[in-house]
């Protein structure tokens, strides 16, 4: 029952995210970009004209929404990756990949609490722990999760965690390759969320498959007398 909790919260997490996503985003007068927007943008408690790292005006109305959305998506993390122990081998890899997935946790849940026009370094921080320890954490994540997990999906888990490493190195040094500030920051923030759904989602199959294909259990009474 533990892990099926863990499975559900990284799944509700993630899509509770990505649907304020959609609603924040909407309300904006001006048309929001993933390309040329952050996603802390969605977040900016003041409308200002924002310099760094590209010049763009944020003026977000639901802002509140999207900090809560962080929050909630944080602490759901979190507690997957606690509540998910039967997922993962024993030993050193796993404990630190699991707590580099929580501290990744813990950045969404600072990045809500402190809009980055509010309180910028502590938001910073939060960006640092989601996009560096969060996806260090993805990479070994590959090599801590357990042998009857498939492979496909550890070896795309470690995958997702160095293409997200080499987009956060390539969103600091400002070299975008077409897909604007924003769309790199996504591919250096979203493949942490991208594997939470498909191992919460895989995770909530399997246990379906699992308990369906399982022989009744019989009380006692009834299989001492046959």
């Amino acid at each position: 029952m533990k892990t099926q909790i863990g499975y559900v919260a990284w799944v509700a997490g993630v899509a509770q995210f990505f649907v304020a996503h959609v609603i924040v985003e909407s309300a904006w007068a001006s048309p929001y970009s993933w390309a040329g927007n952050n996603i802390s943008d969605l977040g900016n408690a003041h409308c200002a004209m924002q310099s760094e790292p590209e010049l763009r005006y944020i003026c977000s109305p639901e802002h509140g929404l999207m900090n809560a959305s962080f929050i909630t998506l944080g602490t759901l993390l979190v507690v997957g990756v606690f509540l998910t122990g039967a997922v993962w081998r024993g030993g050193a890899t796993a404990l630190v990949a699991r707590w580099l997935l929580a501290c990744g946790g813990m950045g969404f849940v600072l990045a809500g609490l402190a809009p980055a026009d509010v309180h910028e370094n502590l938001h910073v921080l939060g960006a640092l722990l989601i996009m560096a320890m969060g996806n260090i954490g993805l990479v070994l994540a590959g090599v801590g999760l357990a042998d009857d997990v498939p492979g496909p999906l550890r070896w795309a888990t470690s995958l997702l965690g160095v293409i997200a490493i080499a987009a956060f190195g390539l969103f600091l040094s400002h070299r975008y390759l077409g897909l604007g500030m924003g769309g790199m920051e996504r591919v250096a923030a979203f493949p942490l969320l991208v594997w939470a759904l498909a191992a919460g989602v895989r995770g909530l199959f399997h246990q379906a498959t699992h308990m369906q294909d399982a022989p009744p259990r019989r009380h006692g009474a009834q299989a001492s007398r046959s």
